[in-house]
């Protein structure tokens, strides 16, 4: 399976897929969707602005074997590189501007979409019928992310103080333990120190995935001063990708 798998820049027309693998992992590492009625929340913040919004960007990792429907109508893929995304690697390469960019152009039209004062929104009934619709409650995990969505977070002044990048990455299951996260991030690295310039990124980690926390201290990361605890940093020179 490895022979078919590769990577590449991340696009707008990636952007469904991301938030699916977001759902898909969101629940430190596995599967979120028992969590939810509306599967799009965890990708609408963690996934989806990387590849619309300025001051950001990424990598995919993508199984050649397989098509995806964004593949079949996205015009900027070819024959060789079709394929369905599997995994990613997401940056903001200066946070706080990113930070501006979801404030004044991602989150307004989401706190449309889910107000917080209504309890129950509207859902489809079956995918056949996307018209028919029924009032569904929010569940907990939902509430939580819309709650992040009318009063996002911010970075913290320690993580900033270490660096202007952050990162998040995902990838499905079943393409995990093949060493595509290490050569993602890789891509990445590289990416921020060439492209962009800089020597250093953090990520804030689910702290009750212990397999990932092994996972980045084997990278060369390590907890930052100042910084909440789950934000892990690491310096490029560090780096042991």
């Amino acid at each position: 399976m490895t022979s078919q798998l590769y990577i590449r820049p991340a696009r707008q027309s990636d952007s469904a897929t991301l938030s699916r693998i977001c759902l898909l992992t969101a629940e430190a590492g596995v599967s979120a969707e028992h969590l939810h009625t509306f599967g799009e929340l965890p990708g609408v913040i963690y996934a989806e602005p990387y590849v619309h919004l300025p001051f950001a960007g990424g990598f995919v990792l993508v199984d050649r074997s397989k098509s995806s429907s964004a593949s079949l109508h996205d015009d900027d893929n070819n024959e060789e590189e079709g394929g369905e995304v599997v995994g990613y690697a997401l940056s903001a390469f200066d946070t706080p501007r990113f930070e501006q960019e979801l404030e004044k152009r991602w989150f307004p039209k989401y706190r449309i979409k889910y107000p917080l004062s209504l309890p129950d929104f509207p859902v489809p009934v079956s995918t056949s019928s996307p018209l028919v619709v029924a009032a569904a409650a929010p569940k907990e995990a939902d509430i939580r992310y819309i709650n992040n969505i009318h009063n996002p977070p911010h970075a913290s002044p320690g993580a900033l103080v270490f660096s202007l990048a952050h990162m998040h990455i995902d990838i499905l299951p079943e393409y995990q333990k093949l060493g595509y996260g290490r050569k993602l991030i890789d891509t990445l690295v590289r990416w921020l120190k060439k492209e962009k310039g800089l020597e250093r990124l953090w990520l804030g980690m689910d702290k009750r995935n212990v397999g990932a926390r092994r996972f980045y201290e084997k990278l060369g990361f390590r907890d930052l001063e100042g910084a909440p605890e789950g934000v892990v940093g690491i310096e490029f020179e560090d780096w042991k990708g």
